[in-house]
């Protein structure tokens, strides 16, 4: 799928006025008559815009007669969700982006120290993060109510680590998104490609041992605030 810089602001408007016309929650159904009149253009070009929409994979189009029933993606309504933090950064500043957690401080499995201390991904946190990781993660359990929230986070722009070889074994890619912890420290979340953890488990990577940076314990409440980049990094 095309990346937000790529999506045409004609193409963008005409899936907005998809949004407005409710195809989110059900197919609607419409000619591209009845759209070129909604958004003041020609017949043509509504039907080329639905037409690039479909083959970007942002629409569902069932052609019938008298005209189309037409919904949203899960990958339109992350396009939709780009547009609305760019317009939100640009127009109420970066706090207005801002997702936060609170969470449980838990055990993990005592594998990060493994990860991260690989070089591969050692490496890449240091050049596209700045900072030399600690060898472990701080793990946050969440509840189920913020999984939505946890959802549009990584359907953002994030800083992506390349998988990597050691030896004869393969190291999966990964995601990770800034984080500050407790509104004192920073660090970032780590989404694995092949993570062994549950959803309502949030890894965090920092540059120093969190627990006694912030005297955190099992069963401890932590926050995390994310605000989220504006562009991926690879």
């Amino acid at each position: 799928m095309k990346a937000l810089e790529e999506l045409k602001p004609h193409l963008w408007f005409t899936l907005y006025t998809l949004l407005r016309l409710g195809a989110t929650r059900n197919a609607v159904k419409l000619s591209t008559t009845d759209l070129s009149k909604i958004m003041g253009g020609s017949q043509q070009s509504a039907s080329r815009h639905l037409q690039i929409l479909d083959k970007m994979g942002l629409i569902h189009r069932r052609i019938e007669s008298g005209g189309s029933r037409v919904s949203i993606t899960v990958e339109g309504m992350a396009e939709l969700e780009k547009v609305l933090r760019e317009l939100k950064w640009q127009l109420e500043g970066r706090e207005a982006t801002t997702i936060e957690f609170e969470g449980t401080v838990v055990s993990g499995l005592f594998e990060g120290a493994y990860y991260i201390s690989k070089e591969g991904y050692r490496r890449q946190i240091a050049e596209k993060l700045g900072f030399e990781p600690f060898p472990g993660t701080l793990n946050v359990r969440i509840g189920q109510d913020d999984y939505e929230k946890r959802r549009r986070l990584e359907s953002g722009p994030g800083i992506h680590l390349e998988g990597f070889k050691d030896g004869e074994r393969t190291f999966g890619s990964a995601n990770c998104y800034p984080v500050t912890i407790n509104g004192e420290v920073g660090g970032a979340l780590i989404v694995a490609e092949r993570s062994i953890h549950d959803y309502n488990i949030m890894e965090i990577i920092s540059a120093v041992y969190l627990r006694r940076k912030l005297g955190l314990a099992d069963g401890d409440k932590v926050r995390l605030s994310f605000v989220p980049l504006r562009r991926s990094v690879s």
